[in-house]
């Protein structure tokens, strides 16, 4: 059998958690496995939990190298790139692969794909998709050991300067997901610090909910965990429903109990993507991301297996509600359709709308028909851009957030750091922020919540959330007095 060496990575290129560039020669002695990944996709998220259990396990023989191939043209941004490290604490190099040299260079053909690499820089292996775990984790056993009856391997830890080392996150929010405003509250998804934040709607801090460490953990306020919460919706019975991504579970938040309880989900990512139907406890989930209540029922936007699911909360039933699980856009029935990445979901009367992120998409589904239709976006995973228009015309970038309001539905255009409103009957997109006219420049919003005359955002990369009044389009960034980064100071609540 030929032996194939391991094209060398360019020097050249930016690299990120590191502070100097890693050849395949100076490697040697070691097993690497390159994750090509880009930081908008779903499955590469998904696949990083295996990879920090991997680089954990075998510290000693194993360095991964994440290859950052872009598909957005916002994702090519060296910036972003380290803002997305930080955002799901990447703790191994990052090769920027510009123009996707390196992508071609070693053959890879769908995110995420997995090259690995023996001691003595040959290629081995190539892997495509989620859930291989186990079957990374049995070949590096079975090439340490070869390797260890050949004397070619070198056991030795590397010393990585990481981002977070050299720009920490210790702003009071981090990478504030969604955000959702009531008469009463502001409730923010402070995803990057893994809890809830509840304020005033002028910023006065009510309740800090989570500890701020990453976890599933029912219980009171101060010791119960998350892990990278996303969407909320509360309800008339002082209750908060809450999309907890990446323990790909639902939580319900008692106000009045100060409790927090798990009622979907059991911890462990699904991967079965054909229709579901069953007690909620049981049945796994796949990363739910933004989710609204329709009187007794709660609709998420399961961004992992790019469906939309129901939950009855009289019955704990949960099921697949919309969506094959494929990754497209394709309209129809509710059971024929496909959606791509769903991040965002909204509700009129009749109506759900949703953000289909991978597709750059405004989807509308309607609750009397089960009738799945696109309002404006080209449905293509690979165009995207930034252009007003109508219908087919319109040009998102990975949009990530809808919010229904007095007959429009207002979009956060994620990738293209703007917020635009869409006329759901017409199909018409215009810009409304982001285009200069304000002092304050976004940076990957992806929230959005209106109540009376005002628009609050998650504006997730700059940490921060912003009010925007709907009459004169002011922006003005809202201070939550009292508030901390976790372990650096303790807030006052009252």
């Amino acid at each position: 059998m030929v032996r194939v060496r391991a094209p060398e990575l360019p020097l050249s290129y930016t690299w990120l958690n590191t502070d100097k560039p890693l050849s395949i020669k100076q490697l040697k002695g070691r097993i690497v496995i390159l994750d090509f990944w880009t930081y908008c996709c779903i499955n590469c998220i998904h696949v990083l939990p295996d990879l920090k259990y991997l680089e954990q396990k075998y510290k000693d023989s194993l360095t991964v190298i994440g290859v950052h191939s872009a598909k957005f043209d916002n994702e090519k941004d060296i910036q972003n790139i380290r803002q997305a490290i930080l955002r799901y604490d990447i703790e191994h190099p990052v090769l920027v692969d510009q123009d996707f040299r390196v992508w071609q260079e070693y053959a890879a053909r769908a995110y995420p794909s997995f090259m690995v690499i023996d001691p003595e820089g040959y290629l081995i292996a190539t892997l495509m998709g989620e859930g291989k775990r186990d079957v990374l984790d049995e070949l590096i056993q079975k090439v340490i050991q070869q390797h260890q009856d050949k004397g070619t391997i070198n056991l030795q830890k590397i010393n990585l300067i990481l981002e977070k080392q050299q720009q920490p996150v210790i702003t009071p929010l981090a990478f504030p997901g969604k955000v959702l405003a009531t008469p009463s509250y502001l409730f923010i998804a402070d995803t990057g610090h893994h809890r809830i934040i509840v304020t005033t709607l002028e910023g006065e801090l009510l309740h800090v909910i989570g500890s701020g460490k990453s976890g599933l953990k029912d219980g009171d306020f101060s010791s119960t965990e998350f892990f990278a919460p996303q969407g909320i919706v509360f309800d008339e019975n002082q209750i908060l429903y809450v999309a907890d991504t990446e323990n790909h579970a639902l939580r319900k938040i008692d106000l009045r109990r100060q409790l927090v309880e798990t009622i979907a989900g059991t911890g462990i990512q699904s991967r079965n993507l054909h229709p579901t139907e069953g007690n909620a406890l049981d049945t796994p989930l796949n990363s739910p991301w933004d989710l609204v209540k329709h009187k007794n029922q709660l609709y998420i936007a399961m961004a992992g297996s790019h469906q939309i699911w129901m939950m009855e909360l009289e019955t704990n039933i949960i099921k697949t509600y919309a969506g094959t699980g494929a990754e497209a856009c394709f309209d129809g029935e509710l059971e024929n359709s496909v959606f791509a990445q769903p991040s965002g979901i909204t509700i009129n009367s009749n109506f759900l709308y949703t953000a289909d992120s991978e597709s750059s998409s405004i989807r509308a589904i309607n609750l009397e028909t089960g009738k799945v239709t696109t309002i404006c976006g080209s449905g293509d995973l690979y165009l995207f851009g930034d252009k007003d228009g109508i219908g087919e015309e319109v040009r998102l970038q990975h949009c990530m957030g809808v919010e229904y309001a007095q007959g429009n539905v207002w979009v956060a255009d994620t990738y293209n750091h703007k917020i635009k409103l869409v006329n759901p009957r017409t199909g018409e997109c215009k810009t409304v922020l982001g285009n200069g006219a304000s002092n304050i420049k976004f940076s990957e919003p992806s929230g959005l919540s209106i109540l009376n005359s005002n628009l609050y955002i998650a504006d997730t990369n700059n940490h921060a959330i912003r009010r925007v009044n709907l009459n004169t389009l002011e922006v003005t960034t809202l201070k939550i007095s009292g508030l901390c980064a976790p372990d650096f100071c303790i807030p006052n609540i009252p």
